[in-house]
């Protein structure tokens, strides 16, 4: 069916932050790069009015700007590559302290190179791409920093080694692509809003912690010692640095040492070391006073 320039307009209008007219024309890699960054930050988005009747142009087959075997080299591409790189990079960096950032890091930013260069007509080889972000990473220690210089170094890969893409099969269905455009955000999207809530629900902890250390505060004032469940005070602060309630048992005092370990530890925040290494040294004093006790008990039993 053949394309329609007002159709793309409109689109483009009501919903070209998330790339309905890429999804329209059938350049699907361009509208998920819109949904995962917003139209290129806006940005793209503005600048998409100017070349909307060239891409309908080309979703109907009298377009291609095809005018040499390998595509050139485009300064606006490789820009596209390190901002989206380096975004992809940050939000790895950020939300996914869990994950080695050797390993997290370089990946985020190879595949962002990756999607911007296979926007319109053209692709690049993966492999290479990925490599350059990796030696990249490992030379700088995979630093928070790092996110830059391994951008550059993968948007000059794919720059290098860019070529047009040549149809595999017939187009496919809208369903299909579809899907497939969903899976990809929801890849993008889940391990970024899972991050998100736990960065938020550790916030909220502390908070909620306030008033805890005010009454304790108060006790040790009036000198009680003892909480509730004849908890000593060091066992209260035991308790709430893991995050569950007082006289919790043995399995939810280990189950949550274990995970606050591995979210807090120092080689999964080298971004954030000191915070990381105090919190860390926190939970295993917290879990040290609890082990005594709780292990004396569960023998007793």
């Amino acid at each position: 069916m053949a394309k329609r320039l007002l159709v793309a307009y409109g689109l483009w209008a009501l919903g070209g932050p998330l790339g309905l007219h890429h999804l329209y024309l059938g350049r699907d890699s361009h509208a998920l790069l819109w949904m995962l960054t917003l139209g290129g930050f806006g940005a793209g988005w503005l600048s998409d009015l100017w070349h909307l009747r060239r891409w309908v142009a080309m979703a109907n087959g009298t377009g291609s700007r095809r005018g040499r075997a390998v595509p050139a080299l485009s300064p606006i591409r490789l820009a596209g590559q390190v901002a989206v790189g380096t975004y992809f990079g940050l939000v790895a960096a950020l939300a996914l302290p869990w994950v080695p950032q050797l390993l997290a890091q370089p990946l985020a930013v190879g595949l962002g190179v990756l999607l911007v260069a296979s926007v319109g007509e053209q692709s690049t080889e993966a492999h290479r791409v990925l490599t350059a972000a990796f030696l990249t990473s490992l030379l700088f220690q995979a630093q928070l920093l790092a996110v830059l210089p391994s951008s550059l170094a993968a948007g000059l890969a794919a720059q290098r080694h860019c070529r047009y893409q040549h149809p595999a099969g017939p187009p496919l269905r809208l369903r299909a692509r579809l899907f497939r455009l969903g899976m990809a955000y929801l890849a993008f999207a889940v391990p970024v809003g899972y991050g998100l809530l736990r960065g938020t629900a550790g916030a909220l902890g502390w908070v909620g912690a306030i008033p805890m250390w005010s009454f304790q505060g108060l006790a040790r004032l009036l000198g009680l010692r003892a909480g509730p469940g004849g908890c000593n005070e060091r066992q209260q602060w035991a308790y709430q640095v893991l995050g569950i309630p007082s006289g919790s048992g043995i399995e939810e005092v280990q189950r949550s040492y274990r995970e606050l370990v591995k979210v807090w530890h120092p080689d999964h925040n080298r971004q954030r070391a000191e915070e990381a290494e105090q919190r860390f040294i926190e939970l295993q004093e917290a879990y040290e006073a609890l082990g005594g006790p709780r292990r004396a008990a569960a023998g007793g039993g």
